[in-house]
């Protein structure tokens, strides 16, 4: 399998910072940078950040680390990134997810009470008809489109990734989607979490390649930050935050260690605290960039 790691951006990665942080990655080599959707915060927009990275560079491949779909028209969507992998082709890597981290954006992406799940799926296969077919017409519960075609569309067809952790995520991916990107997992769930959407898969008549299975992993070499450890806590009741947050490189070699032996090979990497982007930034090329193949 091919080991990948690209780099993940932060709340506190804004659009003053960005252009050098892109120059960094493309100058250095790295496979990827990958955008959060954190609208309360300095953060550039994924898909706005996405385009500015992808003209700005001829090698860089670039995606969002979650991206959410529920709540956006999937054909607008579906325009978005066709006219990207059209400027930039086999350099988008969409990633979607149901919604925010952040309660506090979760009004921003608006779908029926009770019907997000719902809603997630139709608008996946409505996403995927709309990139995959030259004409298309879709009739759904929640969304309708008369005979239509978004003009070009990719030569070829775009991955499109899913992240997630809980059981119905896992069936949705294995229906609907072609990869996975887990976040705040140990090894041992996310070796269960790639076994599950692999199951899903198969009942689906579907097989998803086994390289197509990865995770976010942060570094908090200065120690996890108060909110983050609440967040995790809330999140991951009875899990020590320190089993999925890295405090050094050593530890941080020592959880890819543990997530590749589960069958992940693609990985997301960035950093909370005070260090400085650019010491980051070396840190990643030095330790990470030889352990790809």
């Amino acid at each position: 399998m091919k080991i990948r790691f690209g780099v993940g951006t932060s709340s506190g990665t804004g659009p003053e910072e960005f252009a050098a942080l892109v120059d960094r990655l493309e100058s250095a080599g790295v496979d990827s940078l990958w955008l959060s959707e954190l609208v309360y915060s300095r953060s550039v927009d994924p898909f706005v950040g996405m385009a500015f990275a992808l003209g700005r560079t001829t090698r860089l491949k670039v995606g969002t680390s979650v991206a959410i779909l529920p709540g956006r028209h999937p054909v607008l969507v579906a325009k978005q990134l066709a006219s990207l992998a059209g400027l930039a082709p086999k350099r988008v890597l969409p990633v979607f997810g149901l919604q925010p981290a952040r309660a506090g954006e979760r009004e921003l992406f608006p779908v029926p009470q009770g019907k997000r799940g719902a809603v997630f799926d139709e608008s996946l296969r409505l996403l995927r008809t709309a990139l995959d077919r030259d004409r298309f017409a879709f009739q759904g519960e929640f969304f309708t489109v008369g005979d239509a075609g978004l003009g070009a569309r990719p030569a070829r067809p775009l991955d499109i990734w899913l992240g997630g952790s809980a059981p119905a995520a896992y069936r949705r991916i294995g229906r609907l989607a072609d990869g996975w990107l887990g976040s705040f997992l140990t090894p041992a769930e996310a070796a269960d979490g790639r076994k599950t959407i692999q199951a899903a898969a198969a009942e689906a008549g579907r097989e998803i390649e086994a390289d197509h299975f990865g995770t976010s992993v942060l570094l908090a070499p200065d120690g996890l930050p108060d909110d983050l450890a609440v967040a995790i806590v809330r999140r991951r009741p009875g899990v020590d935050p320190s089993d999925l947050v890295a405090g050094s490189w050593k530890e941080l070699h020592r959880l890819i260690d543990g997530y590749l032996e589960a069958g992940l090979s693609k990985f997301v990497v960035g950093t909370v605290g005070e260090t400085p982007v650019g010491e980051f930034l070396d840190g990643f090329i030095t330790e990470l960039l030889p352990r790809q193949n």
